[in-house]
This record gives C-alpha cells, structure tokens and sequence, in this order.
C-alpha cells in the first residue's frame, strides 16, 4: 500500500512505501497529516522530484470511479459511493423551515429577493457535481497531478424510450391530447384501480394517482409516467404505504432516467471547472475489451487516465458519508395499540379518515380503533450537538461497533450489531471512540 507524501510546505509529493514512511515517523523527520488515504508530511526540506500523473474520472450520479498514474504504475485508484438522498433531506428541511416560518404571524415577505445567479442548478444536482469536484481536489493535495481527463457524456432521452424517434416526434411526447398528467394516468389506467385485489365495491370509484417508487431509499417521487399508476381512495390510504403492505415494494415498469439526466446537466460544467480534457464512453468500452479488463468504474477510470500495461495498485472503496444532522427540531407521533391487532402503531395510521369537507367522499374512521396511549406525541429540540454522530466507530466491551445515533439528549449511544438486539442503546461513558467518520471515508 503506499503512503502518500507532502513536503514541509503542504505541497504533494510522490508516494513511498510504507517501510520508509515508517522510518521517517519513528526519527520523527516526519508527521500524519492525513487518512483515506494515510498521508504523512515532512519536516525537513526535500528536493521535490516529480513525474507526470495523468488522474482519470469516470463521472456518474452514484459512484465515481478515479485513478492517477504514471507511465510505470497506477498510484491510486478506486471508487466513491456518493451520499444517497439528498433531495429528501431537501424536502425534510424545508417542510421544517416553513413549519417554523408559519409561527411568524407578522414577518416580512421576501419572495420577491429570490434570484438566480446564471448556471444555477438544483441544490441535490449541485452536492453531487461539488462531490466530483471535492474529490479532484483530494487527489490533488495527495498527488502532483500534472494532467485531468474526465469521460463525460450527454443522454437523449427520447431516444432511449424509442429507438426510431426523429424529426417532430420529438415534439409529441406520450402526453399528447391530454388536458394534464392525470389525465393521461387515468385514461392510460383505463379509468380502473389496478390493485388486482380491490375490494372495493362502490359504483363510482374516486381514483388517485399514486407514486410507485416511493418507498425506495433514497425515494423516487419524480412525476414520469412509468412512475404512476392508478388506485382507488381504498386502495391508496396511509396503512397500505407501510412496509409490507400493499403498496410496499411495487416496481415500475421502466426504470428511472435520474443518472441520464444529471450526466447531461453537468457534462459542460465540470469539463470547464476542471479544465480537464474529455473522453467518450464508446473510447473507454473499446479499450477496456482490447485489454480484457472487467467493467467496474476503477477499472473504466484507469483507462480513462490512458493506462494500458502499468502495475495496478489496490482498489480503495471509498463512501460518501453525512456529516450533520443540522435539523435542530424532530417530530414524534403519539403511539397506540391497535385493537383490532394487539399491535403498537402511529396514530397518523389511525387517523380519522377525513380526506375532504365532503362526508361522502371520507375514508374509514380508524379512531375508533386506538387503544390504550402507549406515548405522548412530541417536539423535540436539540440544544446541543452531540459526542457522537451515525457511522462513527465505538468501542463497547472490548468491541468495535458502529454508532447509529444518539439518544436520551445525548447521554446513550446507539450501536448496531449488538449479539442479541438489534440496536442497543448503551450509556456514552461505557464507549470509547475508535474512529470519527464524516465526508470520505475508505470502507472497512
């Protein structure tokens, strides 16, 4: 493995090997500066002899493939799997934000300060190309690079859907003729609930348009068409949308277009960002079957960079992980037992049944059957930031467990994969820290 090297005025050098970066700590000639990947700095002058590195990035909306070579041999390389649902931890925050904002009966309107800079994208589109290029500058600090490629690419979409599309069909979407979404959905449905197993029996159905792929971590809410299906108001109520239930598990029909459409949004931005040159994917397959090398985005990177013979080196899997939970404010629901099973539900799942001012149109009252009240509803606020965050590493009688969260305001740790419970919570002054993780970090 190597050890990646800095002069005493933070510059990067060329890597070493561990016996020699051992060496130097120990006449202390040097110092740790750094971890995924071990880095280390000297504290004596250097002459500072480098060789060109070529970095390749295999850009991509889960995972990031790089590698940075030399003619002889590959120095580094690997992949990031990059943090999953940021769009809902969007959604999270702003439903807290106006939650917060309703309070202010009096405040000042400020809709109209919102602008726009040019070349805005979207805040979950944004995190994901600020990853790419955080991660560039990771590389960088670690190694001389002399030289980027990037392999970028930009989808039609249409033309994925159909292979033949040309000329004004491109203007002619699925939807055409049709008033709006819902009415596409419901003539496309037939007008009919498509639970096959729909008991219900009203002549008239009031019909709803349901999101497939929302249960998915992280969730899939887009409004695309293969996304949506019909469902009676029976059929499509909160009970149904819980984990083993009807509604849980349902795939769509196509898949999601989400990595497609984000390659195409920032294809242009990160070439320039990086001033980086640009290869094509149809480059990287072609050489990548000359080589006989697997697919997998370190190997496709390493081609990127132009490696074609040079002695690889061991792949790092490197994950993207959080590094606050900046919400300051949670919401629990009170919890009931269920009379009609015995079981301790969410009293949002025994609701009232009240869908609209209509007494008609109403669901079933599920008031009726809540039991005993096992826990209060409440608000709880943070006041504090904790010892300990999600995927830090604890040490708890004489074993390293990962940290899932905190609780009690802070005094109990929750660890996963305790021999006999599933997340225990423990006292925090019974843990030891082994390892604090937070942004990148290698998979151990």
């Amino acid at each position: 493995m190597k050890v990646y090297v800095k002069n005493k005025h933070g510059q990067p050098l060329m890597p070493t090997t561990g016996r020699k970066a051992r060496i130097l700590l120990q006449s202390a000639k040097a110092k740790i500066v750094g971890r995924d990947p071990f880095t280390i700095q000297l504290i004596y002058g250097s002459s500072g002899y480098k060789q060109p590195i070529i970095l390749g990035i295999d850009t991509g909306y889960k995972h990031i493939g790089f590698s940075a070579i030399t003619e002889i041999e590959e120095l580094i390389g690997g992949e990031v799997e990059l943090l999953p649902g940021m769009s809902e931890r969007l959604t999270e925050r702003r439903k807290y934000r106006r939650t917060r904002r309703n309070r202010l009966r009096h405040r000042t309107p400020r809709f109209d300060n919102r602008k726009r800079k040019e070349g805005w994208l979207a805040p979950s589109i944004q995190h994901k190309l600020d990853t790419h290029l955080r991660l560039v500058e990771r590389m960088k600090s670690r190694l001389p690079i002399t030289n980027i490629v990037v392999e970028t690419a930009k989808f039609d979409i249409q033309k994925i859907k159909k292979a033949d599309i040309q000329g004004e069909e491109y203007q002619q979407g699925e939807q055409l003729g049709y008033r709006n979404l819902t009415n596409y959905i419901r003539h496309r449905d037939c007008y009919k609930c498509q639970n096959p197993d729909c008991k219900n029996k009203q002549c008239k159905k009031i019909l709803q348009v349901h999101h497939l792929s929302y249960w998915k971590i992280p969730p899939d809410r887009s409004n695309r068409p293969s996304n949506l299906i019909t469902l009676c108001d029976k059929c499509h109520s909160s009970p149904n949308h819980k984990k083993g239930k009807l509604l849980h598990g349902w795939e769509p029909k196509i898949k999601s277009f989400k990595a497609e459409t984000f390659m195409s949004t920032i294809y242009k931005h990160i070439v320039e960002m990086l001033e980086a040159e640009q290869a094509f994917g149809y480059e990287t397959d072609f050489q990548r079957e000359q080589l006989n090398i697997v697919k997998s985005h370190h190997n496709d990177a390493f081609i990127i960079a132009g490696g074609t013979s040079q002695k690889r080196t061991e792949s790092l899997m490197i994950e993207q992980i959080r590094r606050h939970k900046r919400s300051m404010e949670q919401f629990y629901d009170a919890k009931y037992i269920d009379k009609r099973t015995g079981e301790k539900v969410s009293g949002s799942i025994l609701n009232s049944g009240r869908r609209t001012r209509n007494k008609n149109l109403n669901g079933e009252n599920l008031k009726v059957s809540r039991g005993q009240k096992v826990s209060i509803g409440q608000r709880r606020i943070k006041k504090q930031r904790y010892r300990y965050n999600p995927n830090d590493y604890v040490q708890f009688e004489e074993k390293v467990y990962r940290v899932i969260g905190m609780q009690n305001l802070g005094t109990g740790v929750k660890i996963a994969d305790y021999p006999g419970v599933a997340n225990k919570v423990v006292s925090v002054n019974k843990v030891q820290s082994i390892k604090r993780r937070s942004g990148f970090c290698i998979r151990r």
